[in-house]
């Protein structure tokens, strides 16, 4: 089995076309054909079925596309890791994050790493913890900000407490304020409000809502669905409350009150993770230094 053939193979997985893979990867059409018919034949199955404009992955396909990305995910990450060692001068880090720790903690610390080390490409993935986990274990990022406790405890991930931030309320300062004349809102004032809600698989809104029925009712959301930055112009755009960490609250700039929630409030746990089988780039191991120092 060659590594060229992986990358064949690959290609012909994610365009589902012989031709097309063959212009990715640079090479003619008949070439690619045949290293794929060879790689079939050392594995001593077919892994793809061919049919007039419709190729489509056998059973044998589906097993070693996963396998096939992560061998060149790795290759990769050694390439940079190579082209690192001259004073981290080049190279890469693919950080993944949640939206919100994009909008919050990820900004300063990029600026940082960026101003250190210039020549470094940095190359950022928004995802909730799920997503990030998954794309951590295949190998497409060298490190993730994720939300304790993960929803799928992974024994191949490493992850570092990084830090513990409260969750606020932000609401129009042109609406009532919530808890009434209260410095801090209960979560059962909630209850009767009309909330601006996050997207399914998005940590904050599992957090939410659960807080919520643990005092005994159901959230009432007013628009649901949002990415961060939307949810936050729903909110001042007056159409209800949402329930935010205290870093976006404090990014977001004029057009929302923050009201902080009563003890014992709201909290979230943030930590760094990566794969445990294969140490981050030197690059990545650099930033990761920097973000467990901030």
């Amino acid at each position: 089995m060659q590594f060229q053939q992986l990358q064949y193979f690959v290609a012909v997985a994610e365009t589902r076309h012989f031709t097309r893979a063959a212009d990715l990867v640079h090479v003619a059409q008949p070439s690619l054909s045949q290293q794929i018919k060879a790689l079939e034949r050392e594995l001593g199955a077919d892994l793809f079925v061919r049919a007039r404009g419709n190729i489509a992955l056998t059973d044998a396909g589906e097993a070693l596309l996963p396998l096939a990305r992560r061998i060149l995910a790795d290759a990769d990450t050694a390439r940079y890791e190579v082209q690192e060692l001259v004073q981290l001068r080049s190279g890469r880090v693919r950080l993944g994050a949640t939206p919100s720790l994009c909008t919050g903690l990820v900004p300063d610390v990029l600026r940082a790493f960026h101003d250190r080390y210039p020549g470094i490409r940095l190359m950022v993935e928004e995802g909730g913890s799920h997503d990030l986990v998954r794309e951590l274990a295949r190998g497409a990022l060298d490190l993730a900000l994720v939300v304790l406790p993960l929803p799928t405890p992974s024994p191949a991930l490493t992850t570092v407490e990084l830090l513990r931030e409260d969750l606020v309320v932000v609401s129009s300062p042109d609406s009532p304020r919530p808890g009434g004349t209260r410095a801090a809102v209960r979560i059962s004032d909630l209850e009767g409000e009309r909330l601006v809600m996050f997207r399914h698989g998005y940590d904050l809104r599992e957090l939410t809502v659960a807080a919520c029925r643990a005092e005994g009712f159901e959230p009432d959301f007013a628009v649901e669905g949002g990415e961060m930055d939307a949810v936050l112009g729903f909110v001042r755009a007056g159409l209800g409350l949402a329930v935010v960490p205290r870093m976006v609250a404090a990014r977001s700039g004029s057009g929302l009150r923050v009201t902080p929630l009563a003890r014992p409030g709201l909290h979230r746990t943030i930590a760094l993770a990566h794969r445990s089988d294969v140490d981050p780039p030197r690059a990545a191991r650099e930033l990761q230094r920097m973000l467990l120092e901030r």
